[in-house]
């Protein structure tokens, strides 16, 4: 493909993620919560969610999937129950507890996995993906695949850098606010309630 599209897409791809939506709100809330390095595992398994929905779009599933009312609707309900479990954890550590005993509590494994889940859940990202990705490719620089797949890893490419840099920033943070009790209270309860908009918004297409 030739340099001036990936240039193009790459600089589109950073705007889009600087966009504030639920994928940066999510990592904002994390990192705020448990500090940056909890803000950096959420979003590399936000981007690894990416690699599913690259693949989709690039083997034609994602059609499929936009074809097909009852599936999108049963992903979305799995995608909102989980992010409201997301809530009432965040509601229960604002009760008791220290920040390092929650902190030790989140495996890297959860944190990632945490990610992994709120991106490969969202089936808005699916059909997004599907109407975004095609519009930068041409049959004339090759295989079509081949050439979403790149597509793919530029978009979380812009993706790692923008939303690891809100996780870098956001947990500069985290110590401070969760040192006072009262802080980290509604600290937490704020991203309670920042987990059950996401819940919503994906159900009803808020943003």
């Amino acid at each position: 493909m030739p340099a001036d599209i990936l240039l193009l897409f790459f600089a589109t791809a950073v705007l889009l993620a600087l966009t504030p939506g639920p994928d940066n709100l999510f990592v904002l809330a994390q990192s705020l919560s448990f500090g940056h390095r909890a803000g950096w595992l959420v979003t590399l398994g936000l981007c690894s969610g990416l690699v599913f929905h690259t693949s989709l779009v690039a083997f034609g599933l994602a059609a499929i999937l936009a074809a097909s009312e009852n599936l999108l609707t049963l992903i979305k309900i799995l995608g909102a129950l989980y992010l409201l479990r997301l809530a009432w954890l965040s509601w229960r550590d604002s009760s008791g507890g220290s920040v390092g005993r929650q902190v030790q509590a989140l495996s890297a494994a959860a944190l990632y996995r945490r990610g992994v889940i709120m991106n490969a859940t969202n089936p808005k990202v699916a059909l997004f993906f599907l109407a975004f990705l095609p519009q930068f490719v041409d049959v004339k620089y090759g295989d079509i695949t081949v050439q979403v797949m790149i597509l793919g890893a530029l978009f979380m490419l812009a993706t790692l850098l923008v939303f690891g840099a809100i996780a870098q920033l956001a947990g500069r943070y985290s110590t401070r606010l969760n040192q006072s009790e009262t802080r980290r209270l509604w600290l937490h309860r704020g991203v309670s309630l920042v987990f059950v908009f996401l819940a919503a918004n994906l159900l009803l297409n808020i943003f």
